[in-house]
């Protein structure tokens, strides 16, 4: 049975509104890290993912409770989520050390959607939509382009960029960074989808990558304790972009696929510019506003509902009568569920 149109396109609608107000959260991060300049960034990740992660899994802690017997069930998945959780914010923000923040952040948030896309059609088997794909397109067009205008603006010194070899490093990190984006994105979407509350798979995944982290925390973690900077930035790293942020991205993720969710995620570098240069001061040129209006544009594309599919009635051999269908509405890429 196939959920009404108007319904199926109005959780759609919700679900994309929680994956960019996630976003959106998650653009503040660079301009909160640069309040704790001393400190590095296996401590700003291990603290922002582990103890946003911990905090999940600490609220959900009853809802994990009643859904155990379906995680025991997956928990390859839940495995393989945490797994990424761990390595994700580690490889993003040493990937901006190495390689500048210009290069770090397009090669970690831009190479997501592809990662999504490949891991999507691997597992399930997915066919991308135009529609999609054209808003994936406009999206990366308009990050390379706003990463682009921000690298020029800054200059090698104030961009991080480092030695050849650092660079090299930096970008394999990236890339690893967004891989491990599309790969808990899909676990927790794979949850979900299979009956798990958002609450539950979230707060398992996040959970368990939290604890993998804690290691790496009380390893790096000391410049965070050593002024009253660095322990509100990491206190508010936890608390609103991951914490909060991550409830907003499990809510989006039981209404969108993944594949959506990270493009949509491309929201996250333009409000990191915008906040550059409101916040920190910085200067954007005019290439930079252009990618700004590609990566809305690629949003409008994504977000804005289509109209109806309607399909041909096919004709029965016997009455000669049309058969009934259904009409749908669905975000770009969302799949009707039974």
């Amino acid at each position: 049975m196939r959920r009404p149109p108007g319904r199926a396109a109005g959780s759609a609608g919700a679900g994309a509104a929680c994956v960019l107000l996630a976003s959106l959260l998650w653009g503040t991060t660079g301009t909160a890290a640069t309040f704790a300049p001393a400190v590095g960034p296996l401590a700003i990740g291990a603290v922002a993912m582990g103890l946003g992660g911990l905090l999940q899994a600490l609220v959900a802690a009853p809802r994990i409770r009643r859904a155990l017997p379906d995680l025991r069930a997956r928990r390859g998945v839940v495995l393989l989520g945490a797994l990424s959780v761990a390595a994700y914010p580690l490889a993003f923000y040493t990937s901006m050390r190495l390689a500048g923040v210009a290069v770090g952040t397009v090669v970690s948030i831009g190479s997501a959607p592809l990662a999504s896309a490949l891991v999507e059609r691997i597992a399930d088997g997915r066919r991308l939509t135009r529609r999609w794909t054209a808003g994936a397109a406009l999206g990366l067009s308009g990050t390379v382009l706003l990463c682009a205008a921000q690298a020029a603006g800054a200059g090698p010194a104030r961009a991080g960029a480092g030695s050849a070899g650092a660079t090299v490093l930096g970008v394999g990190l990236g890339l690893v960074a967004g891989l491990t984006y599309a790969l808990y994105a899909w676990a927790a979407h794979r949850l979900i989808s299979r009956g798990v509350p958002s609450g539950a798979a979230m707060g398992a995944v996040f959970g368990l990558g939290g604890l993998l982290l804690m290691p790496v925390l009380l390893a790096t973690g000391a410049p965070l304790l050593a002024s009253w900077s660095g322990a509100a930035v990491g206190l508010y790293m936890a608390l609103v972009p991951m914490f909060t942020g991550y409830v907003l991205f499990g809510w989006g993720l039981a209404h969108v696929p993944a594949s959506t969710a990270t493009t949509l995620s491309l929201l996250e570098p333009v409000v990191a510019a915008v906040l550059a240069v409101l916040v920190v001061g910085e200067r954007l040129p005019l290439l930079g506003w252009a990618g700004v209006a590609l990566v809305v544009t690629c949003l409008a594309v994504l977000t804005v509902p289509g109209r109806p599919a309607r399909r041909r009635r096919p004709v029965t051999a016997a009455a000669g009568t049309p058969a009934p269908v259904d009409d749908g509405v669905a975000l770009a890429g969302v799949r009707e569920t039974p």
